[in-house]
């Protein structure tokens, strides 16, 4: 029995790290995990209806000037504040909207604004107690999202270190593996997993969807393995790409290896070369998206401008002529054509294994014809 024990031991030795890395074997499409995720790459590439430093600035004259002539709308105190935070003046957005609190205390949208600018100025201590006191008012607001952003701030304090986060706060699957535990669970149930999906996008699209804690949180979460077949490689690889690329030093390479491991166990339909996807590859194409959601918003961005310069109603022009959200590109074109100098390496070696592939084609092709050419001659001569 002794014996039995230690062969499982050791087999559980070597199957539970690599059961934490990532899951089953699959050749899944990044098609079919957006299917699954809707809006995740587009959070995660920056393609989404938002708002330029410009269009902040304007916002606070505008609503500094609409509150002189109506002290009595509050909400213009919300438009400020949420804007200064935009701009990167937390101090600001603190004190305007303390101002707020101290004409009509107790609402939920002061305390969960408040809570959400201490939180992004660093300051968790400060914060967390403002998203409890708005859970109290409302805590199913924004389809959850105070719940999860509490949530992800506890796991961020359970990873400080003398008060400091230190990047990656975990080696993959961490703020899943920390929600399960806080729900006594051995794994996140899909519905579970999904919901803490959207709280997390809900935070990227409305506070800073370049934040490292954010990004690394939604890379967790795609990859959980919610019964070891429905996790999200290629887009978790993403998301901790993302993060490589807004932070310096030596977290930069622990997210690429976090995005590497990701893609463990995945591989690509219609590419029998490949029996795991390179991180090299899912990268080239991210690039592509990236490049497609910064011109996209770089022609939003130019039309905000104009709009300011011409002295019209910005946020009038915003919502009539950005009625729907973008969608990002699917697979790009230049990615595909990286696909093979990846696979054969230098680019003599793709020409030369293309040129007998076409080779190979082009025999095949002459060799149907002239068969089906001595067919026909066979037939009219028995005919």
């Amino acid at each position: 029995m002794s014996v039995l024990r230690g062969w499982v031991s050791l087999l559980l030795a070597i199957l539970l790290p690599t059961a934490a890395l990532a899951c089953l074997w699959d050749s899944e499409t990044l098609k079919q995990e957006r299917a699954r995720f809707p809006s995740v790459l587009e959070l995660i590439t920056g393609k989404f209806l938002r708002h330029s430093k410009e269009f902040h600035e304007w916002r606070i004259k505008d609503r500094q000037n609409k509150l002189a002539s109506d002290p009595g709308n509050i909400g213009y105190y919300d438009d400020i504040a949420v804007s200064y935070e935009k701009i990167g003046r937390h101090d600001k957005a603190i004190e305007t909207i303390l101002a707020k609190e101290n004409i009509q205390p107790g609402l939920y949208e002061t305390y969960s604004n408040l809570g959400t600018f201490h939180i992004l100025a660093g300051d968790f201590e400060k914060g967390l107690p403002y998203i409890d006191k708005a859970l109290a008012i409302n805590p199913n607001a924004h389809f959850g999202r105070e719940m999860y952003q509490k949530w992800l701030v506890e796991y961020a304090m359970s990873r400080m270190s003398d008060g400091k986060l230190s990047f990656p706060l975990g080696s993959g699957r961490g703020f899943a593996v920390f929600l399960a535990r806080r729900w006594n669970q051995y794994e996140l149930s899909e519905e579970d997993s999904k919901a803490a999906v959207t709280g997390v996008l809900g935070m990227m699209r409305f506070a800073n969807h370049e934040n490292p804690l954010l990004l690394e949180a939604l890379g967790d979460l795609l990859l959980d393995c919610q019964g070891g077949y429905k996790d999200a490689k290629q887009l978790a690889a993403r998301a901790y790409l993302k993060a490589s690329y807004v932070v310096t030093g030596v977290p930069r390479q622990k997210y690429r290896e976090l995005a590497q491991q990701a893609l463990i166990l995945q591989t690509r339909e219609g590419i029998p070369q490949l029996r795991e996807l390179p991180l090299q590859i899912v990268e080239a194409e991210f690039q592509q998206e990236l490049d497609d959601a910064d011109r996209w918003y770089g022609a939003l961005h130019r039309q905000e401008q104009e709009w300011i310069r011409e002295g019209v109603d910005v946020d009038l022009r915003f919502d009539w002529l950005y009625a729907n959200e973008p969608a990002a590109i699917f697979v790009s074109e230049s990615a595909l054509q990286t696909i093979p100098r990846l696979l054969f390496g230098t680019p003599e070696r793709t020409l030369a294994y293309l040129t007998v592939v076409n080779s190979a084609i082009l025999t095949g092709v002459l060799a149907l014809l002239i068969w089906r050419r001595k067919s026909g001659e066979s037939t009219r001569a028995t005919g």
